[in-house]
């Protein structure tokens, strides 16, 4: 019980932090709409939230191996807000594509020291974990919920108004942060030696994983508009909800499935029933879209939480970097392939594009019969 306090604030945390990784695609048909964006430039700003995440994340993960980063927390996830914030201000391209690259920066320095301390206080559970992770989940699924009704009243100038939930989510981990303090050690290292070959295989299944989501987050509301009709935002936030509601419930899924079947065993199953589900995604018209949509974002979210705890249990002396690569890195790194998705959907359809990632799913799936579950697990 003294762990479910702790771990219950650092889910809510979690979540109000990677409203802003959501708030990126909610915001994507009002660029649309307000400022005539194309595919490769909405993809730009996507990549602009992303690329800067991914080249530093590891290099914050590194310094939390060495030494407690507990204080940067909170200060990361009021820059995730900020980035956000200011995304609406002014009608310069890149003056937002810099504000989207801040709120990356902000995303980037909170993974890995909150993963580090997640897995410290849950003890290594994968239910905790799960929760934990789940945080994140219902962070992406409320971003369209704030953004979709606020912008579409007021147009983007409104963005500054989202600065609330970082500013409600620094309040929550502080209260985290103190908790953590009578359960969780200064730094955590597991026993046992680091098996960078499997790490690196698990890499290989979480950017192939992040390219799936990152690139459905990014187009799935232009592409609901397309095949179910309607008007493009209201759909389109709609096609958004489902697609991370439906994730946190896969990824809650997750730690259950983990404990009863294992943890590798789960990833290889869920990511190939991810490959026909992508397929009915990207072909079904009518509500018979949005059932793919949901079986599609269940799958792929299902490891997860267990993409966490196999990355740390693969390497036990750096917690922190496996945390802040599978946390963070993994889920950002995909903004980097989003233009090329957008180049593809420019020079063919949407639905050619978002049909290439029917491949990646099952790059996933296969990789996965070359993991074993870690000795320590």
């Amino acid at each position: 019980m003294r762990r479910l306090r702790p771990i219950g604030l650092m889910a809510v945390g979690h979540a109000c932090v990677d409203v802003y990784q959501g708030s990126v695609p909610a915001l994507v048909p009002f660029l649309v709409a307000e400022r005539g964006l194309g595919y490769v430039a909405l993809s730009g700003i996507t990549l602009a939230a992303t690329l800067l995440s991914s080249v530093v994340q590891p290099v914050f993960g590194v310094l939390t191996d060495r030494r407690p980063l507990t204080g940067l927390i909170p200060v990361a996830m009021t820059t995730a807000g900020l980035g956000i914030a200011l995304v609406g201000v002014g009608p310069s391209y890149w003056l937002s594509w810099l504000a989207a690259a801040l709120s990356g920066l902000g995303v980037a320095a909170y993974h890995p020291e909150a993963a580090r301390m997640a897995r410290a206080v849950s003890g290594g559970s994968h239910v905790g974990m799960s929760w934990f992770s789940v945080g994140g989940n219902v962070g992406f699924a409320l971003a369209p919920v704030l953004v979709t009704p606020l912008i579409a009243v007021g147009g983007l100038s409104l963005t500054p108004l989202l600065m609330i939930p970082a500013l409600f989510g620094a309040a929550v981990t502080q209260l985290a942060l103190r908790s953590t303090h009578l359960v969780a050690p200064s730094k955590q290292s597991l026993a046992g030696a680091d098996d960078w070959s499997s790490f690196l295989r698990l890499s290989a299944i979480m950017i192939c994983r992040s390219i799936v989501f990152v690139g459905l987050g990014t187009f799935i509301a232009l592409y609901a508009g397309q095949r179910v009709g309607g008007g493009t935002t209201t759909t389109g936030g709609v096609a958004l909800f489902v697609l991370f509601a439906a994730g946190a419930f896969g990824t809650l899924l997750g730690g259950r499935f983990a404990t009863r079947y294992g943890r590798v065993r789960t990833l290889r199953t869920s990511y190939a029933v991810a490959v026909p589900a992508l397929a009915g995604l990207v072909l079904a018209p009518g509500p018979a879209f949005f059932g793919f949509l949901a079986v599609t974002a269940i799958a792929m979210s299902i490891p997860f939480s267990l993409h966490v705890t196999l990355g740390q249990d693969f390497l036990p002396s750096r917690v922190g970097t496996a945390g802040g690569m599978t946390l963070g890195l993994a889920v950002s790194i995909g903004g980097v392939a989003t233009p090329v998705l957008g180049t593809i959907a420019e020079h063919t359809s949407l639905g050619v594009a978002l049909s290439t990632l029917i491949a990646l799913a099952l790059t996933s799936s296969l990789i996965g019969h070359a993991l074993t579950e870690p000795d320590i697990a």
